[in-house]
């Protein structure tokens, strides 16, 4: 029997989020009305017979939550610590305040270093558990490492593998080296961030993927399955992309399946 194990999407936006709220394209429109295109800040859950995280906890966590009808989270991942990706966490400690339950927050120690200078009441409500050298969670093994996220820096990306399927959840990237596109080889499925279909500003000012960009590095690195997120108001679910086979766009509260049975 294979894994039943489940990703699924709390928020597929960049780090405004969609709509933006003084903007009157016509996808923050459609966002408004309808809603298809209504994207919280990225965040994924994951869960399965062995356990659940979450990766990152970003200001919309809280209406997340409330969303999939949950009141406690245990354990979260964080890739980096820019605001659209920890400005959740005050809301989940105070949660494991006020419950009487520690969580546990695990991220290589230059993030926790980071969110500590923010939030340096933090240890109090929660374990934080470095993970450099990887962890076992949910019994997933998890490998991060730091990729290049353009103007803003830096994030990391995961690798999360269990015997029969190995998954890359990469949000925040662009012109990855030859080095950090080692652990996106051999996928079964890469999760990889896009914010615009073809970005047109100066590459310097940049800090993710556009969609054209991402296609030539999956052609490159030839993941068995992709699905892009962290998108912008740029993005049009309701249009068609042409994308290949095997690659599609997030829809917010999409589930998919983490196993070959797919």
């Amino acid at each position: 029997m294979g894994n039943t194990d489940q990703l699924w999407f709390w928020g597929t936006g960049d780090a405004m989020g969609v709509p933006r709220v003084y903007c009157k394209c016509s996808v923050c429109e459609e966002a408004r009305k309808e809603g298809l295109n209504r994207r919280l800040r990225s965040s994924v859950y994951v869960s399965g017979e062995q356990g659940e995280f979450l990766i990152d906890c970003g200001p919309d966590w809280r209406t997340q939550m409330e969303r999939a009808r949950l009141t406690f989270i245990q354990h979260i991942v964080i890739t980096h610590a820019h605001f659209d990706h920890i400005g959740g966490l005050p809301e989940w400690a105070d949660a494991c305040r006020w419950l009487e339950r520690k969580g546990s927050l695990y991220a290589p120690q230059e993030v926790i270093d980071t969110i500590l200078r923010q939030f340096p009441w933090l240890e109090r409500n929660a374990h934080l558990h470095p993970l450099d050298q990887g962890v076992k969670l949910a019994g997933w093994e998890i490998r991060g490492w730091k990729v290049n996220h353009g103007k803003n820096g830096y994030a990391y990306a995961y690798r999360l593998a269990k015997p029969g399927f190995a998954w890359v959840y990469c949000s925040d990237s662009i012109a990855l080296t030859p080095q950090q596109k080692q652990p996106l080889f051999a996928a079964d499925l890469l999760v990889l961030g896009t914010s615009f279909y073809k970005e047109h500003a100066e590459f310097s000012t940049r800090s993710v993927y556009d969609m054209t960009e991402a296609l030539e590095l999956i052609r490159e690195v030839q993941p068995g399955a992709t699905i892009f997120t962290h998108m912008s108001h740029d993005i049009d679910i309701k249009k068609e992309y042409g994308l290949p086979a095997g690659v599609q766009i997030a829809v917010p509260g999409m589930k998919a399946a983490l196993s070959q049975e797919a």
